[in-house]
């Protein structure tokens, strides 16, 4: 297939932007994405450790996996080693990208690297950005099919069960 006929950006903005494409007789509205990681960090005592944050959004907090939007010229490995050791102090282990997926393609051109790190171990602190509130929480490997109910953001759904399913293997 073919791209757009024409494209306009309509909204410029420091994250994102929004742009329309002209397909023939239809137009799109769609957002321009970087791209971002979401780790599953599993440390040495077999617990996995997620982060609860207010999202904006959802005019709540979730319970999500730690994860972040990959800078221009970075690799995504590099975004996710960068974002763990941020919010959660986490760092070193094994790593290893289990998928990557567009996260809404129906509007959203983000796409999604999903890495698993097995053996990450404590480095400090977290080193948070200004304004970023984020509480770490850990569940037990084995609690987390029994815990999936809890979660509300896709990422985490999807990057849990690849975990499942890689474990299980």
């Amino acid at each position: 297939m073919s791209g757009p006929d024409d494209t306009r950006t309509v909204y410029d903005g420091k994250l994102i932007d929004v742009v329309v494409e002209r397909w023939g007789d239809a137009e799109r509205e769609l957002v321009e994405h970087p791209g971002a990681v979401a780790i599953v960090a599993v440390d040495r005592d077999d617990n996995v450790t997620l982060v609860r944050q207010f999202r904006e959004a959802t005019r709540k907090e979730l319970v999500e996996l730690p994860a972040g939007t990959i800078n221009e010229g970075e690799e995504p490995l590099a975004t996710a080693k960068r974002e763990l050791e941020e919010e959660t102090g986490l760092r070193g282990g094994e790593w290893n990208e289990v998928a990557a997926f567009w996260s809404t393609p129906g509007f959203c051109k983000e796409r999604l690297t999903i890495f698993v790190a097995d053996g990450v171990e404590p480095s400090g602190k977290q080193n948070l950005d200004a304004g970023e509130a984020v509480e770490l929480v850990r569940w037990p490997v084995t609690n987390i099919a029994s815990r999936l109910g809890d979660v509300e953001d896709a990422k985490t759904l999807a990057g849990l069960l690849l975990y499942l399913r890689l474990r299980a293997l």
